[in-house]
């Protein structure tokens, strides 16, 4: 065997794939948003649910939306007065900023005002606390 021969899959060398013009393309699994060679799974009524529940079980909550990058859709980050956090995808922008409207959580752009230094905090308490450290 060659080392052309064992980038051969479906008849089709590796490289062709990458040849201008090329009818075949790389297929992923079916649903969700195209980005790239992937897909992402789109946003759910569990992902509403599961922040409908971080809102109402916790205090102090802000949400940062963070816009869609090339490897993830629309995500909206909650951030409660501890630095607990969660982060799920959401429909759009503007889906983020009126679910916390609805729940009476202030909302902001990630992408200008950061994460808020209290979620670092604790994702360092989490990990000093997996470790066993005091």
């Amino acid at each position: 065997m060659t080392p052309a021969d064992r980038w051969q899959t479906g008849g089709m060398g590796f490289l062709d794939r990458f040849k201008r013009g090329s009818r075949t393309k790389m297929s992923g699994p079916t649903g969700g948003a195209r980005t790239g060679s992937t897909r992402v799974r789109a946003s759910d009524r569990v992902d509403e649910q599961h922040l409908r529940e971080f809102v109402e079980e916790r205090r102090g909550v802000e949400g940062f939306v963070e816009p869609r990058t090339a490897v993830s859709e629309v995500t909206l980050l909650l951030v409660a007065h501890d630095g607990e956090w969660t982060r799920r995808r959401v429909p759009s922008v503007n889906w983020a900023h009126e679910f916390c409207n609805r729940h009476q959580v202030p909302s902001y752009d990630a992408a200008v005002v950061g994460i808020p230094q209290r979620m670092r905090e604790y994702n360092s308490r989490v990990r000093k606390q997996q470790r066993g450290e005091h």
